[in-house]
């Protein structure tokens, strides 16, 4: 037995036939209205974290700790085109598949050193953009005054 026929004969509170508020197209937009909220809360965040992964394979370095998608911790020992070569304890030098890669491990002494390097050189931009704005400002007073000057005399 289907469920539909029920559905068809629906009636509101007064014992009339149910009217769809939409009209004739209320079913075509609840179905456009859920492919929305689909992508915006599925398929968007899940094309986002798909890019920034493929971002981080592509920038390991030799240096790099790691973590693979199986749980094995190491160094990145050489990198190559597709492939990445690990070094786990006690020497041993596994060959792991770019897409393998999961995690980029961080150290918090270089993540310090680096956040340090890029706040000093924005501190210095902004220290030569001040001085350049002072001088600008101390070149148009100066200009401003042999103005005066002029039309005063």
């Amino acid at each position: 037995m289907s469920f539909i026929p029920f559905l068809q004969e629906a009636n509101d509170a007064t014992g009339n036939p149910a009217v769809n508020p939409f009209g004739q197209y209320g079913t075509i937009l609840m179905f456009v209205l859920i492919i929305v909220i689909f992508y915006f809360f599925i398929i968007r965040p899940q094309n986002k974290k798909q890019k920034e992964q493929e971002k981080m394979r592509n920038s390991l370095k030799k240096g790099d700790k790691v973590i693979t998608i199986g749980g094995i911790h190491g160094n990145v020992t050489a990198v190559k085109e597709r492939t990445v070569i690990i070094k786990v304890e006690d020497g041993a030098k596994i060959e792991f598949d770019r897409s393998a890669i999961s995690t980029v491990i961080v150290d918090n002494k270089n993540a310090a050193k680096s956040e340090k390097t890029e706040d000093s050189a924005k501190s210095d931009k902004s220290q030569e953009s001040k001085s350049q704005e002072k001088t600008e400002d101390a070149t148009l007073v100066s200009e401003n005054s042999e103005e005066k000057d002029t039309e005063n005399k």
